[in-house]
């Protein structure tokens, strides 16, 4: 990935290994990482302006993409003494209607994670107000316009950009040169935000938005993107024609505009995806494998039968040059496929493993599945985990989180209504019922509230626990301290969190741990789970039990594992489909009305089973056998 540490603007096309990309875009290894480099581009900017005696005007984002921008500003702020009494800022956008106050809106957004933290002005910040009447928001939204000329427009734009393509909320449609407006938001959008409102209904339907023209004046454009679920939409916005069908594309018509990404959101970029289709490559074994199997897939052709036509044509020659002929590259190739192939997850006694998955040995294995919900166990590796509890291994589950946010209002008044029949004279029931009755539009569950629905989690989880054959005494609820906030939005993970992560480890001292491997989102809760599992490696790689513990990453409900990434694949027979189906369904409170749905509206069942499915018919297609299903892990070296 790229080595930038500086995201100055250069043209598009510049250079060879861009050819297909039509704006400037730097990738980076991490978010993290990217976020201080923008941040220090701005702190640059406010102190060369403040060294002018001039004010420094920045247009703002919000949601999750500019989170760490602007917790590396407050840090420039409060240790380097970088101050904000120059600058004025202009938010994007903001829902409406929508009270400031509310913990849902982007004034309560952006005064949370950076204006009640710096110095700057209050009469220098500008969000749109979600509270104007509907008869006043033209007038409104001019006056907002004049506001940012008068300033001196906007030296700075940050952007972030939603699955429909649009930047601010400017949604497909929108013109080229349209101003500061209200605009109907559309439902993909709704959806995305659907996790923040607990729920679509209460998203609201309309906003107001900076429009296209008003971020295209901007001096300075800098859009960031993070994870799998950008990377799409980036490729459509980067090497895709101007179309209104995604607005982010005129930005391909502004001459300092730079899209910064982390190497997961830009996967999906011609250069990345298929790089031998752009430059010449050093063709490392994994890249042979992601071109071969790209390739097999292209000419509707399985391993075995590609030929050194099809090689030749579609950008490979470089590599049979290197390899020989095709007959002895595909062998190789389909040989290496065929190994993943698994059906003893843990390993299997007295057999040759040097070419197999996992070790042979101890034939007996100490398993972890660490699930960061209480249902991504089964929903994402049920059949693996029925086949390491029926060939004898010790398997212990480890919860990581309540999940208690993800519970219905209407589940729990459900179950705490018949815990009154049982028990009427409990006022500790009665003060739970009444508390969600009366509980206002987005408000934080009360504590007894979020106990209950905790609980329902759990219940539900030790249901399918016994049923895969599991003894209570080896399913673990971590409840890491980092989700339970009662809020979408999460704390940060703490030394506590990794203790805990820590001390189950060093308790069952483990041949095998699997763990959510998620990208898709580097600020949801399975990426955070997934960082406080290698925070305790880290702390615990030098123990010596640690030297035969084996790490392997499964996916969640969104993504899978492609081909030429898989390690393991174990496939699942139809009885174990259906097996894993009815472990899945004694989650009944994530089982109808998901409340974080995301934009598929199929249940997680029927999503894990197509993907499975889906996952066997691309082994089929390269020329493997054919299996109802198959699940697929990548192991994690530390």
């Amino acid at each position: 990935m790229s080595n930038f540490k500086e995201i100055s603007f250069q043209p598009a096309g510049q250079f060879e290994e861009t050819r297909f990309e039509k704006n400037h875009n730097v990738i980076f290894e991490n978010s993290l990482e990217a976020s201080k480099v923008v941040a220090k581009e701005i702190a640059d900017l406010i102190v060369s302006k403040a060294s002018q005696g001039a004010k420094c005007v920045l247009g703002l984002a919000t949601g999750s993409s500019p989170i760490k921008v602007y917790e590396e500003l407050v840090r420039l702020h409060k240790e380097e003494g970088l101050s904000f009494a120059n600058v004025i800022t202009f938010n994007l956008d903001e829902y409406w209607p929508m009270q400031p106050d509310d913990i849902q809106s982007y004034h309560y957004f952006m005064h949370e994670h950076l204006f009640n933290h710096v110095d700057i002005l209050p009469e220098n910040v500008h969000v749109p107000d979600g509270t104007i009447k509907p008869e006043d928001v033209y007038q409104y939204c001019v006056d907002y316009e004049l506001k940012i000329k008068e300033a001196g427009g906007l030296d700075f734009q940050l952007l972030g950009i939603g699955r429909t393509g649009h930047i601010g909320f400017n949604e497909p449609g929108s013109h080229y040169n349209s101003s500061t407006r209200s605009i109907t938001l559309d439902h993909i959008t709704r959806e995305d935000a659907a996790s923040s409102f607990l729920g679509l209904d209460n998203v609201p339907r309309r906003a107001i938005t900076m429009g296209i023209s008003t971020i295209k004046k901007a001096k300075r454009v800098v859009l960031l993107a993070w994870g799998e679920g950008k990377a799409k939409v980036l490729q459509r916005t980067i090497e895709g024609e101007i179309t209104s069908q995604v607005p982010a594309t005129y930005l391909q018509e502004h001459d300092n505009s730079t899209f910064v990404m982390d190497k997961e959101a830009a996967s999906e970029l011609t250069r990345i995806k298929t790089p031998w289709l752009v430059t010449s490559c050093v063709w490392t074994e994994e890249l042979k494998k992601k071109a071969i199997f790209w390739l097999s897939d292209v000419v509707n052709k399985p391993i075995l039968k590609l030929t050194d036509k099809d090689y030749n044509d579609n950008g490979m020659a470089s590599l049979l040059v290197e390899e020989g002929t095709s007959y002895e590259l595909n062998i190789k190739m389909f040989n290496s496929l065929q190994r993943t192939i698994t059906g003893w997850p843990g390993g299997k006694p007295n057999a040759d493993d040097s070419k197999r998955p996992e070790r042979s040995t101890p034939e007996k294995k100490r398993v972890i599945i660490f699930s960061p919900h209480p249902d991504d166990d089964v929903i994402s590796m049920g059949g693996t985990f029925d086949r390491l509890v029926e060939q004898g291994h010790e398997v212990h589950i480890a919860y990581q989180t309540s999940g208690n946010i993800a519970v219905s209002d209407e589940d729990a008044l459900r179950f705490a209504e018949v815990s009154k029949m049982l028990s009427p004279d409990s006022d500790r029931i009665g003060n739970v019922i009444n508390a969600i009755r009366n509980k206002g539009a987005n408000e934080i569950d009360a504590l007894d509230v979020r106990k209950l629905k905790g609980e329902i989690r759990k219940a539900e989880s030790l249901g399918a626990t016994r049923y895969m054959g599991v003894p209570d005494e080896n399913v673990h609820f971590l409840n890491l301290p980092f989700y339970e906030t009662g809020k979408v939005k999460k704390d940060k993970l703490s030394k506590a969190d990794i203790d805990i992560m820590c001390s189950l480890i060093e308790k069952v001292k483990p041949h095998q741990i699997y763990a959510a491997g998620d990208l898709a989102d580097p600020h949801g809760t399975h990426k955070v789970c997934l960082d406080s599992l290698f925070e305790a490696l880290d702390v615990l790689k030098k123990e010596n039990y640690m030297n035969d513990c084996w790490v392997w990453l499964y996916r969640g409900a969104w993504f899978e594992w492609q081909p030429h990434e898989i390690e393991m694949a174990v496939p699942m027979s139809p009885d174990q489909v259906v097996k894993k189906r009815h472990a899945i369904f004694y989650h009944q409170s994530q089982k109808d009305n998901v409340m974080f749905q995301g934009n598929d509206a199929r249940e997680f069942w029927v999503r894990a089973e197509d993907r499975n499915r889906l996952t066997a018919e691309k082994y089929r297609n390269l020329g493997m056998a054919d299996y109802a299903a198959i699940e697929a892990f990548k192991r994690y070296h530390f």
